[in-house]
């Protein structure tokens, strides 16, 4: 899924902002410090989940019949192959 940049910056703002409401939760850094460390992370896990759609449309792809995307069997295929590759990466 792509994001665009100012819903990561928006993302992160909030994360950062949370963590600081929450009492038992302390910075050693200071809160900007935070956000940029949440969003290298958000960015991060969408990277990896870019791959993970990727592997799996490849693999859809590589059968041998034509499936069309948005069919019943491809829907069916592309969270199989998901899966497995969410598997592979022990998430």
């Amino acid at each position: 899924m792509r994001i665009s940049r100012d819903k990561l910056n928006k993302l992160a703002h909030t994360t950062a902002d949370t963590l600081a409401e929450i009492d038992a939760v302390g910075f050693m850094e200071d809160r900007n410090t935070i956000r940029q460390e949440a969003r290298k992370a958000l960015e991060a896990l969408l990277e990896q989940e870019a791959g993970i759609d990727a592997a799996a449309r490849a693999k859809i792809a590589s059968q041998r019949k034509i499936i069309l995307e948005g069919s019943q069997e491809w829907e069916i295929l592309y969270r199989k192959y998901y899966n497995d590759e969410v598997r592979k990466l022990g998430i």
